[in-house]
């Protein structure tokens, strides 16, 4: 019995040395990837003063349209409104159709956004997925499209415009941006990395190819589709060179157009400036953050294959 006792002892003193060399491995590891280097730490500071630095304008834009006229334009120059105030929003509301610009720019942009992704993820499937004749020789021709100056088109596109008769209403402002070059070639580099055994098992499964494009397809594209959303959305919002070319009232008017209108007549009320970009920039700050997750993901997707 007693030398029973002796090895059971010595089997416990064992693990108790090795729980604790364990123990202290993990804690020798823990300690050296806490560790931080000094180049690290120098990185993150460059980066967030550079990041400070690029919402400069944002901040003053949004801490101006709070100033009174005086203080807006005093030197040296208020970071933060002494006298905040609301009057430059209450002015820009009651001096110009504000909201109906507003609306008018959403209905454009929404149905940018829609058509793009509808229209674009189907076409970037069809050269993706699909093989047909003059598949590539298809492709290339839709991309040597990008090459073309906007400006040179922008002569022919008003004629068929207006010779269609959609001068001064949503058709002539949203037909011209229902599909796009660069979204087909988006889309389709997307589709590319996505293996051909998910859809063969979904067409043996029974699915039609519509059935594998909605019900496969598109679920694994939301990252691509999320970025071309985003670029579509802020494209169309932000548009002024053709809305202004296709509208002539002034309850057409895009918000991009509006403004510009309500900038010439308020040439030095830069408070009432900065309160017209604010209501501008607030749509798309909501819809970057709100989408945010799925662009960086789109944007990064791709970048390492194997």
């Amino acid at each position: 019995m007693r030398h029973g006792d002796t090895e059971t002892r010595r089997r416990g003193d064992t693990e108790t040395r090795g729980q604790g060399d364990t123990g202290a491995r993990r804690r020798g590891e823990k300690t050296e990837r806490t560790k931080i280097s000094p180049f690290l730490v120098a990185s993150y500071i460059v980066l967030s003063l550079w990041a400070l630095w690029a919402l400069l304008p944002l901040f003053w834009m949004f801490s101006t349209s709070f100033k009174e006229v005086r203080a807006a334009i005093k030197i040296p120059p208020e970071w933060f409104p002494s006298h905040p105030t609301i009057l430059n929003y209450q002015v820009l509301f009651a001096r110009a159709p504000v909201l109906r610009w507003m609306l008018n720019s959403g209905i454009v942009a929404v149905a940018h956004t829609l058509s793009m992704l509808l229209f674009c993820s189907m076409a970037g499937y069809a050269f993706a997925k699909k093989d047909f004749p003059g598949k590539n020789a298809m492709f290339w021709a839709l991309l040597s499209t990008m090459m073309i100056p906007g400006m040179v088109l922008l002569v022919p596109l008003f004629l068929l415009v207006s010779r269609m008769g959609l001068m001064n209403n949503f058709g002539g402002l949203i037909l011209p941006g229902l599909v796009g070059a660069f979204g087909v070639f988006l889309m389709k580099q997307f589709m590319q990395t996505l293996p051909n055994e998910l859809l063969d098992a979904a067409r043996i499964d029974g699915a039609s190819e519509l059935g594998v494009y909605s019900r496969v397809v598109l679920p694994l594209s939301k990252p691509a589709m999320a970025v071309l959303g985003i670029f579509s959305f802020i494209g169309a919002w932000n548009d002024f060179l053709w809305p202004l070319l296709i509208t002539q009232s002034k309850m057409m008017r895009t918000l991009a157009v509006g403004l510009a209108t309500l900038q010439q007549e308020s040439m030095t009320d830069y408070g009432l400036l900065m309160a017209g970009s604010a209501v501008a920039a607030i749509p798309m700050i909501i819809v970057f953050f709100a989408f945010q997750k799925h662009f960086l993901k789109g944007l990064t997707v791709g970048a390492l294959k194997g």
